[in-house]
């Protein structure tokens, strides 16, 4: 007589089996599948909210009162070692330069710029006292700070690499209207007024240029050509003749693709093809997988990407670090007309919540289609991990004036095209080739 021994304790008889066991139960089981699922898929809140405008001609033109407004804002700056130059060029974004043609003038008035270091905590500019040079902010961190009503002083902006302290100093005796104070080591590239107007006294072009620079009286500080208006007056006043000017050159947005080939083998389509249709679970993923690159070339796309195209004048600095409740309110008031929603990356969400933790705030969640997400001042602040994250652990929040009426952000496609499959998305049959694998060309149109 045999006795089965138990694999675990061998002093104790293991029992015969009596029933049928679950491993060879599932052999017969028909096994209940899952859809095929990717990591990658996100909620793509973008995609759903930005308004998306037919394109038919494949191309959008963006109309817009004439602007003097060139450029980035900022200042480009060389750097070889601990000496810092300014790049001759990019000078031209000086409202009095602008449209100045003469290299070597440019380049002689780079060669004047004198550069200066200052530690975290050093004032760079001083308030009340003559503004009588131009500064341009080649590295670091800097605090604009105003005098207040009662003898304080208030943090009113942050100044980072490239940006510049006002410029009508070089053209104008002006007195500084407020203090700048290095928030970490800073390196200031100067030039006087004194070596400007000398050089433009031995340069006739300069000269000429800036004498009618001075003489315009249609360009406006703002950047746009201003409308001559009259309000307020009594009697038979002569009004004042005006009207609107356009751009010459408004920009034009094209329509970019985002395309693959997808290949699936006529032997898995005709014989593979139960519980679930092959090819469309093929063409479900890789769907899905094009709409999120849609999406990461909206935000980092260099010619439309929102991250590229927000003007210098729109943008701002954390004025700590991590982003607070003060940064955000800050934007909105960059935005302050109709502000739709908040984009961050869900990293830069969490550390504003830590933020708002420390101060004792806990801002509501709003609803957004059925989902609870958090808010700041009712605007909801929606998660993209398509905001990169720098080495640094320094990332950007958009926050997003959007649709056309409002004059804000709208999404760009073409719907009707050949082979549609979804708005804006074809999938054409390519073929079989030799070897029996089915192509078909997958492509998605899109812009901002």
């Amino acid at each position: 007589m045999t006795e089965t021994v138990h694999p675990l304790n061998p002093a104790r008889p293991e029992a015969a089996q009596q029933s049928l066991s679950t491993a060879a139960a599932r052999n017969l089981a028909t096994t209940t599948k899952s859809a095929p699922q990717m990591q990658e898929i996100t909620s793509r809140w973008l995609l759903r909210k930005l308004p998306w405008v037919q394109v038919t001609g494949g191309t959008y033109r963006v109309n817009q009162r004439r602007s003097y407004t060139v450029g980035d804002g900022r200042i480009a700056v060389d750097r070889s070692g601990a000496a810092a130059r300014v790049v001759a060029g990019d000078l031209r974004e000086l409202a009095c330069l602008r449209d100045f043609e003469d290299e070597d003038v440019l380049g002689a008035l780079a060669g004047l710029f004198t550069q200066e270091e200052y530690a975290a905590g050093d004032t760079i500019v001083e308030w009340g006292h003559a503004e009588d040079r131009f500064l341009v902010l080649a590295h670091g961190r800097a605090e604009q700070r105003a005098a207040g009503e009662y003898d304080d002083e208030a943090v009113v902006g942050v100044l980072a690499d490239g940006e510049y302290f006002d410029q009508w100093g070089l053209v104008e005796e002006r007195i500084w209207d407020y203090s700048v104070r290095a928030v970490t080591t800073c390196t200031v590239l100067a030039l006087r007024r004194s070596d400007f107007q000398a050089l433009a006294d031995r340069a006739p072009a300069l000269r000429a240029h800036l004498d009618a620079f001075a003489a315009d009286d249609a360009q406006g500080r703002d950047g746009e050509v201003p409308i001559n208006l009259a309000a307020g007056h009594t009697g038979e006043v002569e009004l004042p003749g005006t009207y609107v000017d356009y751009q010459d050159a408004p920009r034009e947005y094209e329509l970019s693709v985002a395309q693959t080939v997808l290949r699936v083998h006529t032997r898995v389509a005709d014989l593979y093809n139960q519980p679930m249709d092959q090819v469309g679970e093929q063409l479900r993923l890789t769907i899905e997988a094009l709409r999120e690159r849609q999406e990461h070339e909206l935000i980092n796309n260099s010619e439309f990407g929102l991250l590229h195209n927000a003007d210098a004048k729109q943008r701002i600095h954390s004025r700590t670090g991590a982003p607070t409740p003060d940064d955000l309110d800050e934007l909105l008031a960059k935005v302050w007309k109709d502000p739709e929603f908040i984009l961050a990356h869900p990293r830069a969400i969490a550390a504003f919540g830590r933020e708002c933790s420390k101060r004792g705030i806990y801002p509501a969640g709003v609803d957004m289609n059925g989902h609870q997400v958090p808010s700041w001042r009712g605007i909801p602040v929606l998660p993209c991990n398509k905001i990169p994250i720098s080495d640094t652990r320094t990332t950007s929040i958009l926050l997003m004036r959007t649709g056309e009426q409002n004059q804000g952000v709208v999404g760009l496609h073409q719907t009707g095209i050949p082979d549609e499959y979804e708005p804006s998305l074809s999938v054409r049959f390519m073929g079989i080739d030799e070897k029996a694998i089915i192509s078909y060309l997958v492509s998605a149109y899109y812009s901002a």
